[in-house]
C-alpha cells in the first residue's frame, strides 16, 4: 500500500473542533481584505463600461480625460498586446473590450487619478463612438439560424457544421443501448427545463492594489482564490516574466468559485505601469454583477424510463449552457454529472456550450452540475409520483456503488452514496408529517473533486512550535484543517501549529482553491511534509544516541528506539530535538510537492420541506437536512458549514436568484436589493449528517466537501415545491409570480 493511500488509524486531533486560527482577526476587523491594502502615493482607478449589450467600438477619445488635473494614466485595449493563445486572449478581452463590447458592462477604458472624484470625472470625459449591433442573451435563441453572432469563428472542431456560430462546444457521454432501455420501461417522462444565471453573491467586492516599478518588477495584492494562477494570467497579459510579478492573496470575503478568474487586475497593473505609481481598483456592487462571472444559464431536455417497481431502464439528457460572450466547456461537467448517482445500463448525455451577450461565465461551486442534476432528479421524482413509489427507496434501488461503471466512463471505487441514502431514509425528518400546502423534496448530488498541483513547506522552530506554509487562500477554514493534520502527524498540540498562506515568491506553484481540492491535496502534502520532517528528526535523535537511523521511530510526538535491540533511551520530543538542532545539523524542515491524484468523488442527499402560500406564491422552507460523505471530517464544524452554505446558496438559486435581462440586453437587477439572496430570517437551521466512508486515495481518507453541498438543493427544493402545489415546476427560479401562474393554470 502506498504511503499516500488510506490507512486506518485512531485519530487524536483530527475530528475535533478547535477554534479557527484566523477567527480573532476576522471578528475584530484586523484581518486585511482586498480593499484594505494601501501604498504611499497610491492612485485610485475607475473603469468605463459599455452601456450596450453588443456594439462595435468605432473610436475612443481619451484626450480630455488625460488632460484633467489629477489624472495620471488612462488605458484602453490599445495598451495591451494580442496574445496568440486563444484562452489568454479571451481572458484579456473580457478585462478590456478590444474591437467590440460584447455585453452590458464590458470594460472599454480605465483611469487612474489622485482621487476617486477625479477618476470618476475623467470617465465622463472619455468619448466612445459605438455602432450598436443586434444582441442575444438566451441560449435557445442564440442557437437558432440567423441569430446575432456574438463572435465569429470561435467554434471548436467538435461542433457539427451548419450550426449557429454561437455554438462553440459539443460533448457526449454515456453507454448502452438507449432504444432498448426505453423499450423496457413501463413509463417514460420527458421534460424541458430552464434555469437562470446566478451570481456567487460574495459579500466582498473584487479589489486589488497593483504596483509596477520602473525596473519592470511588479506587486499585486488581491482578493483571490488562487494567487499563482492570477500571476500566470496577469504576467502573460502584460508581457512580463512570471518571476517579476509577486502576487499576495488577501483574506477573502467570499469567493465560491467567482474569484478564480481575473477581471480587472491586469487593468490595474497596466495603469500602474503607465502612471509609475501604485493603483488601487475596487469594484462597485453594480460592477460585480455586470462585469464578473456569473454561472451559466441553461436549457435542458431530460428523458427517463422506469419500470413500475422503480428500476430506471434508460436516461438521456440534452444540455444547452450559455457561458456568456466567450467559448467555454462547463457543459462537460454538467453532462458528466447528470446521471452519476445511478447504476444504469443505458445512459447518454449530450452537451452544447453557446455564446450569448452576457459576461464571461465563471465557476460557482460544482460548475455545471447543479443544473443537469436538477433536471434529472426532477424527472426521477415525477416518475416516483407516477408509480406511487418512495423517492428515497427508488434512488437506493438504482444507486451507484463500488464497481459501478459511471455514466461518464470511469468505474467507481469505494463511494458513500448508498450510505447517505440509507441515513436519509432512517432519519426522523423523512417520516415527519406534512401539513396543507406543504411538500417534501428529495435529491441526490454528486461532484468529482480535484487534486492538482500543491506545494507545502513545514518548519520546526527551536521552541518546539511548527510553521506550515501553503499556497491556497483559506475560503472555508482550511488553515484549521491543515493545522490539525500537521498536529496529528507530528503528535504535538494543535496550538503549536501556525499555518500561513504564502505569496507567489515564497513557495512552489499551487493550483487555485477550487474543485474541493484544498483539504484533500494540501492536507496530503502537509502530511507528507510532516513525515519528511519526522524522518529528519529521527535522524537527529539517532545521531545524538549514536545508533542507526533505521533504529528510531516516531511515536506520540517523540523519537523513540524502534525496539529493545536499539538501546534504552528516553523518548526525545520534538521540542527537545528542535532545541539542539543547531548542534546536530541545523534547521529542521519538511517539504513536499505533488500533482495530487485520487481525490475521490463525493455524494450527498438532501431533504427539503417547503410550504407554498397559494394566494401569494411565496415559498417558505420549513425544514432542511443535508447528508454527505466527507471521507473523514477533519474539522467537523467547517464540514457542516460547507454543507449548510451550499444548501442555502442552492435554495436561493431555486427560489429567487436570477440575472434578469431586458429587451435591450441590459442587466435589470445588478444589486442585492433586486437580486434577492436568502438571509438568515428566510431559512430554518440547516441540519447536517456527516458520513465518513474513507477515500482510498488519501492517508486520512479525506474527500473534498465544498461543492457537493450546492448540487442537490435545486432539485430538492423544486421537488418539494412541485409536490406542495401539485404542479411540476420546470423553470428556475420558482419565484412567486411563476408559482402563481402555475397555480392559476392548474385551476
Amino acid at each position: 500500500m502506498a504511503l499516500d493511500s488510506y490507512q486506518k488509524r485512531t485519530f487524536k486531533q483530527v475530528g475535533t473542533r478547535p477554534n479557527r486560527p484566523d477567527g480573532v482577526d476576522k471578528v475584530t476587523g484586523r484581518a486585511m481584505y482586498g480593499a484594505d491594502a494601501t501604498a504611499p502615493g497610491m492612485l485610485h482607478a475607475k473603469v468605463l463600461r459599455s452601456p450596450h449589450a453588443h456594439a462595435r467600438i468605432v473610436s475612443i477619445d481619451t484626450a480630455a480625460a488625460e488632460a484633467l488635473p489629477g489624472v495620471k494614466a488612462v488605458v484602453t485595449a490599445a495598451d495591451f498586446g494580442v496574445p496568440e493563445d486563444a484562452f489568454l486572449r479571451d481572458v484579456q478581452d473580457h478585462c478590456m473590450a478590444r474591437e467590440k463590447a460584447l455585453y452590458d458592462g464590458h470594460a472599454v477604458a480605465a483611469v487612474a487619478a489622485t482621487t476617486l472624484a477625479a477618476a470618476k470625472a475623467a470617465l465622463k470625459l472619455i468619448k466612445v463612438q459605438y455602432e450598436v449591433l443586434p444582441h442575444v442573451t438566451d441560449a435557445d435563441e442564440a442557437m437558432k439560424p440567423g441569430a446575432p453572432v456574438v463572435q465569429a469563428g470561435r467554434a471548436y472542431e467538435n461542433v457539427p457544421a451548419g450550426m449557429s456560430e454561437n455554438v462553440t462546444h459539443h460533448c457526449e457521454f454515456g453507454h448502452g443501448d438507449l432504444d432498448a432501455g426505453f423499450a423496457k420501461a413501463d413509463h417514460i417522462i420527458e421534460r424541458h427545463f430552464k434555469t437562470a444565471a446566478t451570481h456567487q453573491g460574495y459579500i466582498e467586492p473584487n479589489a486589488c492594489l497593483a504596483s509596477v516599478t520602473s525596473d519592470g518588477k511588479a506587486e499585486l495584492w488581491v482578493c483571490t482564490q488562487g494567487q499563482f494562477f492570477y500571476r500566470t494570467l496577469c504576467a502573460a497579459i502584460l508581457g512580463m516574466e512570471a518571476s517579476q510579478l509577486r502576487v499576495t492573496a488577501s483574506e477573502i470575503g467570499g469567493g465560491f468559485g467567482g474569484k478564480t478568474m481575473v477581471y480587472m487586475e491586469p487593468v490595474a497593473l497596466a495603469l500602474s505601469r503607465k502612471a509609475g505609481r501604485p493603483v488601487k481598483l475596487v469594484l462597485t456592487r453594480d460592477e460585480v454583477f455586470r462585469a464578473t462571472g456569473p454561472t451559466v444559464s441553461s436549457s435542458m431536455d431530460v428523458k427517463i424510463g422506469m419500470t413500475k417497481d422503480g428500476r430506471i431502464t434508460a436516461g438521456q439528457a440534452v444540455l444547452r449552457y450559455s457561458g456568456g460572450a466567450f467559448p467555454n466547456t462547463t457543459v462537460d461537467m454538467g453532462a458528466q454529472a447528470a446521471f452519476a448517482a445511478y447504476d444504469l445500463d443505458a445512459v447518454r448525455t449530450f452537451g452544447w456550450n453557446v455564446m450569448t451577450n452576457r459576461p464571461k461565465e465563471s465557476a460557482y461551486r460544482a460548475p455545471g452540475a447543479p443544473l443537469s442534476i436538477y433536471g434529472v432528479e426532477s424527472v426521477v421524482d415525477e416518475l416516483c409520483q407516477h408509480f406511487g413509489l418512495d423517492p428515497l427507496k427508488v434512488r437506493l434501488l438504482n444507486a451507484a456503488t463500488e464497481g459501478t461503471k459511471s455514466s461518464y466512463g470511469p468505474t467507481f471505487p469505494a463511494i458513500g452514496l448508498k450510505a447517505t441514502l440509507e441515513a436519509a431514509l432512517a432519519h426522523p425528518h423523512y417520516s415527519a408529517p406534512l401539513g396543507t400546502n406543504q411538500g417534501r423534496g428529495v435529491s441526490c448530488g454528486f461532484w468529482f473533486n480535484f487534486g492538482g498541483n500543491t506545494c507545502v513547506s513545514l518548519s520546526v522552530n527551536t521552541d518546539g512550535t511548527v510553521g506550515v506554509t501553503e499556497g491556497n487562500p483559506d475560503i472555508g477554514g482550511s488553515r484549521a484543517s491543515i493545522s490539525l493534520m500537521a498536529a496529528e502527524e507530528l503528535g504535538i498540540p494543535y496550538e503549536k501549529i501556525r499555518t500561513i498562506v504564502a505569496d507567489t515568491s515564497s513557495l512552489g506553484y499551487n493550483d487555485v482553491t477550487d474543485g474541493s481540492r484544498v483539504t484533500f491535496a494540501v492536507g496530503l502534502a502537509t502530511i507528507k511534509a510532516a513525515r519528511d520532517a519526522i524522518r529528519k528528526m529521527c535522524s537527529r535523535a539517532a545521531k545524538i544516541w549514536g545508533i542507526d537511523e533505521e533504529a528510531v521511530e516516531w511515536v506520540d510526538g517523540a523519537a523513540v528506539p524502534a525496539g529493545p535491540n536499539a538501546g534504552k533511551f528516553p523518548p526525545m520530543t520534538l521540542a527537545e530535538i528542535a532545541a539542539v538542532s543547531a548542534e546536530t545539523g541545523g534547521p529542521i524542515s519538511g517539504h513536499y510537492e505533488v500533482n495530487a491524484d485520487g481525490a475521490g468523488v463525493s455524494f450527498g442527499v438532501h431533504l427539503c420541506d417547503i410550504e407554498v402560500d397559494p394566494e401569494t406564491g411565496a415559498s417558505k422552507v420549513l425544514r432542511y437536512t443535508v447528508f454527505q460523505d466527507a471521507g473523514k471530517a477533519v474539522h467537523p464544524s467547517y464540514v457542516e458549514g460547507q454543507m449548510q452554505g451550499g444548501a442555502v446558496q442552492g435554495i436561493g438559486w431555486a427560489l429567487n436568484e436570477e440575472y434578469i435581462y431586458g429587451a435591450d440586453g441590459k442587466l435589470q437587477n445588478p444589486g442585492f436589493l433586486d437580486y434577492r439572496i436568502p438571509v438568515s430570517s428566510d431559512l430554518p437551521m440547516i441540519d447536517t449528517v456527516i458520513l465518513e466512508i474513507p477515500n482510498p486515495g488519501h492517508p486520512y481518507g479525506v474527500r473534498g466537501v465544498g461543492e457537493t453541498g450546492i448540487v442537490p438543493p435545486l432539485a430538492a427544493t423544486a421537488n418539494a415545491v412541485s409536490r406542495a402545489v401539485g404542479v411540476r415546476m420546470t423553470e428556475l427560479p420558482m419565484s412567486p409570480p411563476k408559482l402563481l401562474k402555475a397555480l392559476e393554470a392548474k385551476g
